[in-house]
């Protein structure tokens, strides 16, 4: 900032004390390192929003480069779509003119979508609420797992040990 050696800063702080006198020369250096600091921070901020202008437009033109990428693979995926499409279409229409010109779904499969006939329904007969564990309960018996809920001063009173008389 400013190139001030320790020769100089002698001689202001010697003019100074001449100048403004003993009694004052306190007050004015703590004001004078005040208005210094404020104008470091002022410095720092500015510096500070410069950096956060730059960056915020580097961020803007790798997001437009981004952006227009996005766009470019988004056509290219639309071209290939329809062209697949095209080709698709190309294949069922050469399958239903091999097939003698019958209806056929969407997969090629020889269905008659005209057909109303619809399956019936049939529950599959689960019953969601029964829990059907895979280990059996004789092992979760003798491992101690526990299969019931106990609240703590129940399972407290079970193994409370027993007194002997």
């Amino acid at each position: 900032m400013i190139d001030i050696g320790l020769s100089k800063m002698a001689l202001i702080g010697a003019v100074a004390l001449i100048v403004i006198g003993p009694e004052k020369l306190p007050r004015v250096a703590r004001t004078v390192g005040t208005l210094l600091g404020k104008a470091q921070r002022y410095v720092a901020d500015v510096k500070a929003e410069v950096n956060r202008s730059m960056e915020l437009d580097e961020l803007r033109k790798m997001k437009d480069s981004v952006e227009s990428a996005a766009r470019d693979v988004e056509q290219s995926i639309h071209a290939g779509a329809s062209d697949l499409q095209k080709g698709l279409d190309d294949t069922v229409a050469g399958l239903e003119s091999a097939a003698g010109g019958g209806r056929t779904d969407a997969a090629g499969l020889g269905f008659d979508s005209s057909s109303s006939v619809v399956p019936a329904y049939s529950h599959p007969g689960k019953n969601w609420r029964l829990k059907r564990g895979a280990v059996p309960r004789w092992y979760k018996a003798r491992a101690g797992v526990r299969t019931h809920v106990q609240s703590g001063a129940a399972r407290v009173a079970r193994f409370r040990p027993k007194k002997f008389h």
